[in-house]
């Protein structure tokens, strides 16, 4: 095992890669000690991760990084729910569409013109690659505004349906 001593010489530097990906230190270490596993798999099965007499850096980046975006992947992940299995009829008849709707154009109007405008041009149909070909704005900026007015829309609204 001693590729894995000459890994863990530099336990140090593949956490560092892994905050860099924005980890806290305790992911960091999880991703690690992840990628050591995975390391070692692949040593029982006969492959070698050698470079010039030292460890293929390169390699273990690569596997670093793989791990960080699956971790990713499974924290993003949205269990799907039927709607048949938690229709209620009681829930619909509870809801306030007067306060929903109130608040809905209550968020809107609180909103910086700019963030407003894209939401309401996008919601009324028009594609965001269409506004950025008409405005000449960038696509990702016009997505990322409205993504970050929906999901505030959406958490706001959400949390009013709590309440209630």
């Amino acid at each position: 095992m001693e590729v894995l001593e000459k890994l863990y010489e530099k336990h140090r530097d593949w956490l560092g890669i892994v905050a860099s990906f924005g980890c806290n230190k305790e992911m960091a270490e999880d991703i690690v000690s992840d990628m050591y596993l995975r390391i070692a798999q692949l040593l029982q099965k006969g492959k070698d991760i050698s470079y010039q007499d030292d460890i293929n850096h390169f390699y273990i980046f690569r596997t670093l990084t793989t791990i960080f975006l699956d971790y990713k992947k499974r924290e993003n992940k949205i269990p799907f729910i039927n709607i048949d299995d938690v229709y209620d009829q009681s829930i619909e008849q509870d809801l306030d569409y007067t306060l929903i709707s109130e608040e809905y154009d209550k968020i809107l109007n609180e909103l910086y013109w700019y963030d407003r405008k894209i939401y309401e041009i996008v919601q009324d149909g028009e594609s965001i690659s269409e506004l950025s070909r008409k405005t000449s704005i960038s696509y990702y900026s016009l997505y990322n505004t409205y993504k970050k007015v929906k999901t505030k829309i959406k958490k706001i609204l959400w949390e009013i349906g709590l309440e209630e």
